[in-house]
């Protein structure tokens, strides 16, 4: 069976990271969404919230599992043996960060393998904190979050503007 573990805080879950799982299905018999728990960052969502809002956007999709973990992810992938990891690319800054992050995680990890996929064009420039900071302030971040994770968004911060 092939299959990769997507990391990521999906603070909150965009359509970016939808896209990407969907299409990693293309590629993986399986794909594991694995929530990283940063503790230099201070997470909009809950984990709890956070593995609800991807269940709830993927949908009973017996090929996609949701999980979470701490410390490096080498280790995670390693505790879960597998040896791919799914990660997307939407700019040139995205790729030169990647790019050192796959080679820190094969230097720690030999056997782990790395595959980039490009963002959609249509979500190249939506972040997670791009959403949520637009949000915030009330913005409509309509069409780049599934619906279940914009009225969430709606919730903790209010009416969305129109």
């Amino acid at each position: 069976m092939r299959a990769a573990i997507y990391p990521g805080s999906f603070d909150p879950l965009t359509n970016g990271h939808l896209s990407l799982i969907q299409r990693g299905l293309q590629m993986f018999d399986r794909v594991v969404v694995a929530i990283a728990v940063n503790p230099k960052k201070t997470p909009l969502f809950t984990m709890q919230e956070r593995m609800q809002l991807i269940a709830e956007a993927i949908g009973p999709e017996p090929r996609v599992e949701i999980d979470h973990f701490e410390g490096l992810m080498v280790d995670y992938v390693r505790k879960r043996k597998m040896n791919v990891v799914l990660r997307g690319l939407r700019a040139m800054s995205d790729f030169e960060y990647e790019f050192q992050l796959a080679n820190m995680n094969r230097r720690l990890a030999p056997e782990l393998e790395t595959v980039f996929m490009m963002t959609g064009e249509d979500y190249f420039y939506v972040s997670s904190n791009l959403v949520r900071e637009v949000a915030s302030f009330g913005g409509n971040v309509e069409g780049m979050v599934p619906p279940t994770v914009l009225a969430k968004l709606t919730e903790k911060f209010g009416k969305k503007a129109p």
